[in-house]
């Protein structure tokens, strides 16, 4: 078990190099890959189902406790992303495949990987955590109903259907990972160790799927998505922030909203556009899962450099017993 946590821990570190290395070689070797396209669903579910046996009930008390940082990270997550995904479509003319796939990865909630992130850059812990757990909650309305609103226009969106998806893949494993570690503690507290590396695995398997039946249309698309991508990340890692600065939250929570809504969960946006939309629609979330996982690595390190210099902090000491 602890050669299996190091293994997890060393897969952890290096995930934005394993994504890279995977897309690289799904995309010039693809036909191994394509068959787990069939597997997608599950394997997002596998991601989830770990995040939720990760989850405590004292992560979701502090949204009683101090709802602002939460209301304010929440409303930003489902506004700021989508908006900026909408008018980086429009300003780089993207075709409209492509402009549906960068407004879904713009309309799914925080990525699991961000609370890693914020706790390297000594940010706010417990706000992460509960971010993300409580925009993961709200996506099976949120995401549909944005996508609904500002991709309709160059793709068909069924909102019942990704509804129902989202529940299957996101909120059931979730929930079922919840009651694991609430009835099965014991058994989720030695499996935890282990979880980062199979959701790791499950998410690289993912993206080789999405690349390997894709390839044609990721090499048509050239620099162009990139760059979209670039920028949505970036616009959304600065736009929380200030965001954060402009309601007065301290700079751990600053540090915490800006990484959580700069970060996605790519792995859903790769899922839900793979089904829904077109595996086109996909390149954008393939794309940011490599990407988000370099820029976060890298305000991590940035931050952790930097001293806070915490003023009336609501929630410093939470952070410090986390």
């Amino acid at each position: 078990m602890n050669q299996l946590a190091s293994i997890s821990a060393f897969a952890g570190k290096y995930f934005a190099v394993f994504v890279i290395a995977a897309a690289v070689i799904a995309f010039f070797m693809p036909d191994p890959f394509i068959p787990i396209n069939s597997f997608v669903p599950i394997l997002l579910g596998i991601v989830m189902f770990g995040m939720g046996m990760t989850l405590k009930p004292t992560d979701f008390t502090l949204v009683a406790k101090h709802p602002l940082p939460i209301v304010l990270g929440l409303v930003a997550q489902f506004t700021i992303m989508p908006l900026i995904a909408l008018a980086i479509a429009y300003l780089l003319q993207l075709p409209g495949e492509l402009a549906a796939g960068l407004v879904l990865l713009g309309s799914v909630p925080g990525g699991t990987a961000s609370n890693v992130m914020v706790y390297l850059a000594k940010g706010d812990l417990p706000l992460s955590i509960t971010m993300t757990s409580m925009s993961t909650l709200v996506a099976p309305i949120a995401t549909p109903a944005i996508l609904y609103a500002l991709a309709g226009q160059w793709m068909p969106v069924n909102f019942m259907a990704m509804v129902t998806m989202i529940l299957q893949v996101i909120l059931v494993p979730v929930i079922l990972g919840l009651f694991i570690r609430h009835f099965l503690p014991t058994f989720a507290n030695k499996t935890a160790t282990v979880m980062p590396l199979v959701s790791v695995l499950a998410i690289l398997a993912i993206i080789t799927a999405v690349v390997g039946a894709n390839t044609e249309a990721l090499a048509a698309s050239g620099l162009i998505v990139f760059v979209a991508v670039m920028l949505h990340n970036g616009a959304g890692l600065v736009l929380g922030y200030i965001a954060a600065a402009a309601f007065r939250l301290t700079p751990s929570q600053r540090r915490a909203v800006s990484i959580e809504i700069g970060m996605q969960n790519t792995g859903l946006g790769v899922t839900l556009a793979t089904a829904h939309l077109s595996p086109i629609a996909a390149i954008p979330s393939v794309i940011g899962a490599a990407w988000h996982n370099i820029t976060g690595p890298i305000m991590a390190t940035y931050w952790s450099k930097r001293p806070l210099n915490e003023h009336n902090s609501v929630s410093k000491d939470e952070s410090k017993s986390a």
